[in-house]
């Protein structure tokens, strides 16, 4: 508690010293309870609970001759484990304009760009799954983080520079309240076991930059990306001496990356193209068997109402592998998981509404042909009042192999409930 005291006299004196004292500030929030437990008996886990928390949020907003102020600060109290108090700045950023064609963002920033739908090939922004795979808001899929952004307007389309002076990396499950499968362990790492992967030197050469250069198509809405980081995961592995001998780490391999994107409406629907190069800047000639090899991956999607208050979207993505014949004969050699050359990921997002909109049944499936391993999202929503929503939803896991992405996994099935009071 003696934490988060600060934390609110310092918001509110940011925005107070911003404001004008006739200015306006927009206030608002919510207040949440959210609990689930896990299926599975053998999950290695520390508590049967993957959430069991209580959370307050407070927005404040000004707008303002000088620009815009915005600020979103979260507190939470968690019973999972051990009773914590804990509290993050989600948002808290300066924007204003230079001259008639510049907009600056400045602070704490949610990120986002690209057009998949729960697939980001561009969008190398973090997000953090140990809040997604536990049924918390969606906007908690989007993690936070400190940059600061350019956008230039002119007459051919409109530029986007992101610099983020301190790289950020996705926010994954740890063991504690959801477990993984460690290929280098042979076994589901549990409470206690994963560790911390050390990030990058914070160094200028490590930051994040991503260029967006937006435009108008006909009737599309297209894209061209740049990316200069590191991959959101800890996709490598490297030697490290710890003194007794030498051993091997996981760590965050270079990455650059440069795609296109199109989205538009055709056929009484919406269809969204995107492609991207994940050039690996730690293993150019793809010879590293610790090191991710560079792949093309490419997205199509469509979504179109198919009956009254019933929408569905079915996305197909493909991820080639570049010198796959050098990766195959390497993983065959250690009898470590050999994937497809060509990986494939469908997913279909099905939403219905009844009784006048006030009741949502929404679902979402990722499945991978190739790698034989799925994932799927289900709930239904309550809106009970307009300040008060009820929602109860389970997430399943499963694999033919434990060493695939939703394979990992697969311990984690769940269920929870939530109630939201808007304010």
């Amino acid at each position: 508690m003696r934490k988060i005291i600060p934390a609110i006299i310092l918001v509110l004196a940011a925005v107070v010293s911003f404001a004008p004292a006739q200015a306006e500030i927009n206030l608002d929030g919510f207040m949440q309870g959210l609990y689930g437990g896990r299926l599975d008996e053998n999950n290695p886990t520390a508590t049967e609970y993957t959430v069991s928390e209580s959370r307050m949020q407070l927005r404040a907003e000004h707008f303002g001759e000088r620009g815009e102020f915005f600020g979103r600060l979260d507190f939470v109290y968690d019973g999972s484990l051990e009773p914590t108090y804990d509290w993050e700045l989600r948002e808290g950023y300066f924007k204003f304009r230079m001259g008639n064609n510049i907009d600056v963002k400045v602070g704490r920033q949610i990120l986002t760009w690209g057009t998949g739908d729960l697939i980001f090939i561009n969008d190398l922004f973090a997000k953090d799954y140990a809040s997604f795979f536990v049924g918390r808001d969606d906007q908690y899929l989007k993690a936070p983080q400190n940059a600061i952004r350019f956008e230039y307007y002119s007459s051919i389309g409109s530029w986007t520079l992101v610099w983020s002076p301190r790289y950020e990396p996705n926010r994954l499950p740890t063991g504690e309240k959801l477990s993984f499968y460690n290929p280098m362990a042979g076994m589901f790492i549990g409470a206690g076991m994963g560790g911390e992967v050390p990030l990058p030197e914070s160094k200028f050469e490590n930051s994040e930059i991503a260029l967006r250069f937006n435009r108008q198509l006909g009737g599309f809405n297209s894209a061209a990306y740049f990316y200069k980081g590191f991959y959101k995961n800890p996709a490598g592995m490297r030697q490290a001496d710890f003194g007794a001998g030498p051993d091997t780490i996981p760590y965050y391999p270079e990455l650059t990356v440069i795609g296109a994107s199109a989205r538009g409406m055709l056929m009484g629907g919406i269809l969204w193209l995107e492609g991207g190069y994940y050039n690996s800047q730690d293993d150019p000639d793809n010879d590293n068997p610790l090191v991710p090899n560079s792949s093309i991956k490419g997205l199509f999607g469509f979504e179109r109402q198919i009956a009254d208050n019933l929408t569905a979207n079915l996305q197909w993505q493909v991820d080639m592998m570049t010198d796959y014949e050098i990766y195959k004969a390497q993983q065959t050699m250690f009898g470590g998981y050999v994937r497809d050359e060509v990986y494939h990921l469908l997913t279909s997002r099905v939403t219905k509404m009844l009784n006048s909109e006030l009741i949502k049944l929404s679902g979402f499936l990722f499945y991978s042909p190739t790698d034989e391993d799925l994932y799927g999202r289900f709930s239904v929503t309550y809106k009970y009042t307009d300040e008060v929503t009820l929602t109860a939803g389970a997430n399943i896991f499963d694999g033919e192999n434990p060493a695939t992405d939703f394979g990992q996994f697969q311990l984690n099935d769940n269920l929870y409930a939530k109630m939201t009071y808007g304010f």
